[in-house]
């Protein structure tokens, strides 16, 4: 089964579908660093372009891909009208021009409730009208195996057929959410510890000196930083520091409060700060920003990007290219090995047994944005116009609609 893959940043979902036995035809993407490093681990060709033109792909089976994201993070500031949300409307077009037998799709959370919700609209409109028997539903990637507490959105169609949504097949601590969702004989997710098991000791970054594996260095703590480093327990972040030690960002924002899914131009509660991670759990999300807000669980220093990918399931061989903050970019920015290799396979053995159906009608096959008991407002008024717009039986809306 051939793929293509959009917006593959440094290549974390073709590395879970070219391990899951897919045959990758053509990347695409235009962030210099993370295109260096795609053709450092791949020998596949990766196409160097502005994806927001009109492209002639390859012939293909599947089309996946993850749209950048920053204009619906969490993470970072959330823009209505940033051009980067538009690229949701890119991946579609492509898919409804192409006509693949299937396709992914990936995102943040935030994509749910990014500008009200639009652009959700935007995703499975045109998808359906052309065909597409869709599953479109948030997961924790803990879930699925991934030593890392990361909620994302995934969507999942079938040209004329309706595939299946990968189960959950491990029992996570440390987030409500996840932990709602183990059952019994379920193996744990593996935790940060576990995951981090076999590094040799990080040592202090060197100009000019290279570490085995590869990135597996860190930067001193500035003085106020050791302080505050010294005095976190596992789990615990700035808000949980005796005030004089909070820096001076977050004594401005930390009684700050976000209504959700209405952005503003700058986003908080107050940021974490340093986080101290919990040795026998899974991590907290690995961002653009892991590497100077998480603090390893046992020594007073910074993760190293090797941690970082570690969590993030990259082999050790795989190299990245680029500054720090480009390389821990382009991880935090990547779909998780696990969390790729479940659906990958999925799909891989739905195809494999379900050939597709033509002129059949396009349909929402279920709609799940949260695995909650409770949604916030935002949520509840995106479900109901889902169910409005996509669902036409209310008994049929109902169940696809249960969290």
């Amino acid at each position: 089964m051939k793929i293509i893959d959009l917006f593959c940043g440094c290549g974390g979902f073709s590395h879970a579908f070219k391990d899951a036995g897919f045959d990758i035809v053509q990347s695409y993407d235009n962030w210099k660093p993370a295109v260096e490093t795609y053709k450092e681990n791949f020998e596949h060709e990766i196409v160097s372009c502005d994806i927001s033109t009109q492209l002639n792909l390859s012939p293909a089976d599947v089309i996946i891909g993850g749209p950048p994201c920053q204009g619906f993070s969490s993470a970072g500031l959330r823009k209505p009208g940033d051009k980067r949300n538009s690229l949701v409307e890119v991946f579609s077009s492509l898919i409804v021009k192409h006509l693949p037998t299937a396709f992914v799709f990936e995102n943040v959370e935030g994509f749910l409730t990014g500008e009200k919700g639009r652009h959700v609209f935007a995703l499975l409109t045109p998808l359906i009208e052309a065909g597409y028997h869709i599953h479109f539903r948030k997961v924790n990637a803990s879930t699925f195996g991934v030593p890392q507490h990361r909620k994302r959105v995934v969507a999942i169609g079938g040209l004329g057929w309706s595939p299946s949504f990968p189960e959950h097949t491990h029992a996570s601590r440390g987030a409500p959410g996840a932990t709602a969702l183990n059952r019994i004989g379920m193996p744990e997710t593996p935790s940060v510890e576990e995951a981090l098991y076999g590094l040799p000791y990080a040592t202090v970054h060197q100009k000019g000196e290279e570490s085995e594996p590869s990135d597996h260095v860190y930067s001193l703590f500035g003085e106020a930083d050791q302080a505050r480093a010294v005095l976190l327990r596992q789990g615990q972040r700035m808000r949980d520091l005796p005030e004089e030690y909070w820096h001076e960002s977050y004594k401005r924002r930390a009684n700050r409060r976000v209504k959700d899914g209405i952005p503003t131009e700058k986003r908080g509660g107050a940021p974490s700060g340093l986080r101290r991670l919990i040795a026998d759990e899974p991590s907290k999300a690995i961002t653009g920003g892991a590497l100077r807000e998480f603090v390893h669980p046992y020594q007073d220093r910074h993760l190293t990007i090797r941690e970082c990918a570690r969590l993030q399931q990259f082999p050790d061989n795989f190299v990245f290219c680029g500054s720090q903050a480009e390389k821990i970019q382009m991880i935090g920015n990547a779909v998780p090995l696990g969390l790729g290799r479940r659906i990958a396979s999925g799909l891989l053995r739905d195809l494999r047994k379900t050939p597709p159906i033509s002129g059949q009608e396009g349909k929402l096959l279920s709609f799940m944005p949260t695995v909650a008991s409770a949604m916030s407002p935002a949520l509840t008024t995106l479900s109901h116009s889902i169910q409005q717009r996509f669902f036409k039986q209310e008994e049929h809306a109902q169940e696809s609609l249960c969290p």
